[in-house]
């Protein structure tokens, strides 16, 4: 063989050792980035690039605790409802025979301003009533799904409208649902937030006037009103967990240190709870004693008013994604898989962000979180959860999929 030919077949030899050998390198899938299952997001620079830190966490426990492969319970808890988009929902208590109530759901068309209903033993959508108010923003309910507050612009598409409407009685049995009208005022126009009390008696709105805000409770019973808080900053949230607390959170960003105020409607005074934190968004327990609050990295906090000690939840997301048990002890979560890189809660609030969510429980008392169901492996569709209620005897959860804003049902018990 001459030298020529020599060298050229060590080179072809050379070549074809380092062809085989990335293949068998390359072929090996490797771990997704930042997807553990726990919903950790990455750490974020609101001021620039983004930097993706692991978690050092344990990942919660992802045991359902029902002895049944995960698929196969799934497939009998969740149910989408609505067959439209909804612009508000409640759960409530109606007759379905003679003296016999059971949950039902009742929920406003965002097209048609229309309201309809169903079971949740047996989703059956039905149409309640045949008023139409075009585009519906936003919709709440009131005294057992008796009462609505639905907000929407007015045709210069730049007011802000806020109907009270008052639902007509049902009549057990009857099939003529599409003639029903909602009669009720409305409230002054350009409120810029609007929280009902509990009791669903009250309704506490903020208007912005001659550059600055005020807050006012409307008592629905006799139309009187209390002016209870004014502000020269005009941008607030509010929340009405319980008789003797209103929340006023400043609207939250990423790059902004956030404030969170509380009311006692009765007494008129204003404390300060928390304050200077960037991106902050909260939810108040029923009791009004633990306030669970995030930040622009979307780690979750609970802070106890009482002894003014924050605790880690164990998972991450968004205040407005959880929903309070009952008890205050426990709380239920739309939890991202996987959160991107990101101005939160700016980029989420404005759309240009959208979660993959899984359902989780946290349970206060021992810190234990649960991941209870994975509505895309469940339903095949992706799940943007936002909304989220339960209803008195906390057998179901429903939330609706801000992807879409269809309602879904998910049953617990």
């Amino acid at each position: 063989m001459s030298r020529r030919n020599f060298i050229l077949l060590i080179i072809v030899l050379i070549i074809t050792i380092i062809v085989v050998f990335s293949f068998f390198y390359f072929r090996q899938t490797p771990s997704p980035s930042g997807e553990d299952g726990t919903g950790f997001p990455s750490n974020l620079n609101p001021f620039g690039g983004i930097k993706t830190v692991p978690p050092k966490t344990t990942p919660p426990s992802t045991d359902n605790g029902n002895g049944l492969p995960a698929g196969e319970v799934e497939k009998m808890q969740l149910i989408k409802v609505s067959t439209m988009p909804i612009a508000g929902y409640t759960p409530f208590q109606k007759e379905k025979t003679d003296k016999e109530f059971v949950l039902a759901l009742r929920y406003v068309a965002r097209a048609t301003g229309q309201i309809y209903q169903t079971f949740t033993d047996e989703i059956k959508e039905r149409r309640f009533s045949s008023t139409v108010i075009p585009t519906i923003y936003e919709a709440s309910f009131g005294n057992n799904g008796e009462m609505v507050v639905m907000r929407y612009l007015k045709d210069d598409d730049q007011t802000i409208q806020s109907f009270v409407g008052t639902l007509p009685k049902e009549i057990l049995g009857e099939d003529s649902i599409n003639e029903k009208e909602i009669r009720g005022f409305l409230l002054p126009d350009d409120i810029v937030d609007l929280s009902l009390s509990p009791d669903t008696t009250k309704i506490f709105y903020l208007l912005n006037t001659n550059d600055k805000a005020t807050g006012i409770v409307l008592n629905l019973k006799d139309n009187k009103k209390t002016q209870i808080f004014d502000s020269p900053f005009t941008e607030w949230l509010s929340f009405w967990p319980n008789s003797k607390i209103i929340t006023l959170n400043t609207k939250p960003s990423g790059i902004t240190g956030g404030y969170m105020y509380a009311i006692d409607p009765s007494k008129k005074n204003l404390n300060r709870v928390l304050d200077n934190i960037n991106g902050l968004t909260t939810l108040t327990s029923p009791n009004g004693n633990l306030i669970l609050y995030g930040d622009n990295n979307l780690i979750l906090n609970i802070y106890n008013i009482n002894t003014r000690e924050s605790t880690p939840v164990g998972v991450n997301t968004l205040p407005e994604k959880c929903v309070w048990s009952s008890g205050n002890d426990a709380l239920y979560c739309a939890v991202p898989k996987i959160i991107d890189g990101g101005l939160y809660p700016d980029s989420w609030y404005r759309g240009e962000v959208s979660f993959l969510d899984e359902i989780w429980k946290i349970n206060l008392n021992d810190g234990n979180t649960t991941k209870i169901i994975n509505p895309s492996i469940t339903s095949g569709e992706e799940i943007d959860g936002t909304k989220l209620k339960m209803d008195n005897g906390e057998n179901y959860l429903f939330f609706v999929n801000k992807k879409d804003s269809y309602l879904w049902e998910l049953r617990l018990k």
